[in-house]
């Protein structure tokens, strides 16, 4: 029996979730047809994408660069219409036109548009973890309320998702036999540093993974272990779960993406080779398996897996993370617009790598945390927490 063909709209196709995503796309025509893609800025990436692989829509934020982009598209003969802006992007994700919504845009940005393909009642393939960090519990009510289909996209998350048993439903770990959730961490490219040395690392050692090819911005969230913290959010959101639920342990192969611990002392664990196109794949097909382009792994070439606890002095973003998920209502929304405050300052050479755990831990200080219980709640506090990051940062700029 042939199996109905996927309409799928891709938000941030530029990025490398995006990239991956469109790479596995295109191995199965015969199962998913691209309705649109989105961009922030990357103009170029977008064109390029456009041509090859013709989405009925694309879109890209800024006004001007979308006209210019129209102009390049119309004379390569490009049957893709473009659009522009955020209210257009919201639409795109909520169009009856497709069925499927990767939400693959990075940071606090992806809220809005993810929610608006949730409450359309979707299937969602999730890689924006900043949706739930920044509203977890309106966007679960969200998913219950309009009967959208959540699929987990960070590996980490897909690997769990693929370990719990079969039927498995959130909040039920005790029920299930499910002891407790590991949540497998590489440590990034300062694992070793002697921690004196982090006071210099640059944005491009910074940027320089180990083991994932990433964007700038969640390399830097890897090497300070803050990806980590939002990923341990995530998590307990998607699974409904609490913070001691979930332990991170750093496995510097990235080869186990995550691991389920059960009452009869079974460990289930998630292997592959670290390329996104694994998790992609799996989402995009559930409950089948499709061919991603994905190497077999070659356990004799691993030949060891080594595991060991985070350090804390040495990754206090992740110490902030459980924290800021124990205090609940609006903490973690701050702790993740501080955050992006302080990566972009970090990147811009305006804060030295350890500030950036230290402007958000006194953005946390001093913000007057509130409940949560709707989108505006979740924005109000992503707006103050940046402007009190601001206000904050002049007073650790060019510090280490």
């Amino acid at each position: 029996m042939a199996l109905a063909v996927r309409r799928v709209t891709v938000l941030g196709a530029t990025g490398s979730i995006g990239v991956s995503t469109l790479d596995v796309i295109a191995r199965h025509p015969d199962r998913f047809r691209l309705h649109a893609i989105t961009a922030h800025r990357n103009a170029e990436r977008l064109f390029e994408q456009c041509l090859r692989y013709q989405p009925d829509y694309a879109l890209i934020d800024d006004a001007v660069s979308a006209r210019e982009l129209r102009e390049r598209l119309a004379d390569a003969g490009c049957r893709t219409r473009l659009l522009s802006g955020r209210r257009d992007l919201c639409e795109l994700a909520a169009s009856d036109e497709s069925d499927t919504v990767v939400a693959g845009i990075v940071g606090a940005a992806g809220l809005e548009p993810t929610l608006a393909a949730v409450r359309a009642g979707k299937r969602v393939l999730l890689a924006n973890k900043e949706a739930l960090v920044m509203a977890g519990p309106v966007f679960m009510q969200a998913v219950r309320d309009h009967g959208a289909e959540l699929l987990p996209l960070d590996s980490e998350h897909n690997a769990i998702f693929q370990c719990l048993p079969p039927g498995f439903q959130p909040g039920q770990l005790l029920p299930a036999g499910v002891r407790r959730i590991l949540l497998t961490a590489s440590g990034g490219p300062f694992r070793e540093h002697d921690l004196a040395a982090l006071e210099h690392v640059t944005p491009d050692e910074a940027c320089a993974h180990p083991n994932w090819d990433m964007g700038r911005k969640i390399s830097v969230d890897s090497a300070t272990m803050m990806n980590k913290g939002l990923e341990l959010i995530e998590a307990c959101w998607l699974f409904d779960l609490v913070g001691t639920d979930v332990e991170v342990v750093v496995h510097p192969q990235s080869v186990v993406h995550s691991l389920v611990s059960y009452a009869d002392g079974s460990v289930l664990a998630q292997l592959g080779n670290p390329d996104m196109r694994t998790p992609i794949a799996h989402a995009l097909g559930f409950p089948e398996r499709l061919e991603a382009g994905v190497q077999p792994l070659d356990l004799m070439a691993v030949a060891r897996l080594d595991f060991r606890p985070p350090d804390m002095q040495r990754f206090p973003c992740l110490r902030l993370a459980y924290e800021a998920l124990a205090s609940g209502g609006t903490a973690c929304a701050t702790l993740n617009a501080a955050n992006e405050i302080a990566v972009d300052a970090f990147l811009d050479g305006r804060l030295g790598f350890v500030g950036i755990a230290r402007l958000v831990e006194q953005t946390l200080q001093l913000t007057s945390l509130s409940k949560l219980e709707s989108l505006d709640d979740a924005l109000a506090a992503d707006i103050a927490a940046r402007a009190l990051a601001e206000r904050l940062l002049p007073t650790l700029e060019g510090r280490s």
